[in-house]
């Protein structure tokens, strides 16, 4: 009898629906201070952030590696250095993006397009067959992501924003915004599935592959972050608190994605963690002044449409 193909109602249960909740709120929380910061130079904050986080997660996976040893082939290995690099790029983009641009632009943007190309590649290139509510289900956040991102260049938020000086409310900052958001959603796409492949294929544990992209990042920025000393010192100084919440949210948001991708598809898992989208949004109009309400009620509907379509597959 011929295998089944995996539905979305039998792969995306509880369990990866709570793993994806969590990691939506740490998701946007770091996000918010990634935006914060944002001003200060995108290459020392990474590194900063990265650094940070490669210290204080390496306890919890020596204890993980100890308890439970992996067997790690030389692809594996392979696998674990391309993460860091893929998360460099995706960082940089995203914070330049920022610099340019506010949270409720960039962010639902970079998210929406990494959601749509990680889930048409899933459909496309490893075989997944989500149902016709499934399909539903991406063209509602998708919708909802694209109604967010809209409202944000035209109106650029209005008075009430608080965008650094550095960068000026101008039509050519927000075309520049877009263009590094889209990148970044490239990016999100690409390491989404090449670590959906590391954890699902070649059983490297999620813990230790979303560790592996830490140091990773922090080696390939330490030749930026050391030329600049000056800069990174007062990004130290002056974004403590940003780079200690990043340090801790960014990772742990991710590990939780990565075990959720574990035995979840990902054209279910990609798109339904983009509620950390609506979550951004409602951030960035609560302590950054952005604004657009009524809009982003109606996109925040058709994400939770999105999200139920998915669940009932």
């Amino acid at each position: 009898m011929p295998v089944r193909a995996r539905t979305w109602s039998r792969s995306l249960n509880a369990t990866a629906l709570a793993l994806i909740f969590v990691a939506a709120v740490a998701h946007a929380s770091w996000n918010l201070f990634s935006k914060q910061a944002s001003a200060a130079g995108a290459a020392c904050f990474v590194w900063l952030m990265s650094s940070v986080a490669t210290v204080a997660y390496l306890p919890v996976v020596i204890v993980s590696v100890i308890a439970s040893p992996p067997r790690l082939t030389a692809v594996a290995w392979v696998f674990m250095a391309g993460t860091g690099l893929l998360q460099a790029g995706y960082f940089l983009f995203l914070q330049t993006g920022y610099k340019l641009g506010d949270l409720s632009l960039v962010y639902p943007i970079g998210r929406g397009t990494g959601a749509l190309l990680a889930a048409l590649a899933g459909i496309i290139l490893l075989g997944e067959h989500p149902g016709s509510a499934g399909v539903a289900g991406i063209l509602f956040i998708v919708a909802g992501l694209i109604i967010l991102g809209i409202p944000a260049a035209a109106s650029r938020a209005g008075a009430g924003s608080t965008r650094p000086a550095e960068a000026p409310t101008t039509k050519s900052a927000t075309t520049k915004a877009v263009a590094f958001a889209l990148v970044t959603g490239a990016f999100i796409a690409a390491y989404t599935l090449w670590d959906k492949y590391a954890v699902s294929t070649l059983k490297v544990p999620p813990l230790v592959q979303g560790y592996a992209s830490l140091p990773g990042m922090a080696l390939v920025l330490t030749p930026f972050a050391l030329r600049d000393r000056t800069r990174t010192a007062r990004v130290w100084v002056t974004y403590r608190h940003q780079v200690l919440g990043a340090a801790v949210l960014a990772p742990l948001a991710y590990i939780l994605v990565l075990t959720a991708l574990s035995f979840t598809a990902v054209s279910a898992v990609a798109p339904a963690r983009e509620v950390s989208v609506l979550m951004g949004v409602l951030l960035g109009r609560r302590l950054l002044g952005e604004g657009s309400l009524a809009r982003r009620l109606g996109a925040a509907a058709a994400i939770a449409a999105g999200i139920i379509c998915i669940a009932v597959g």
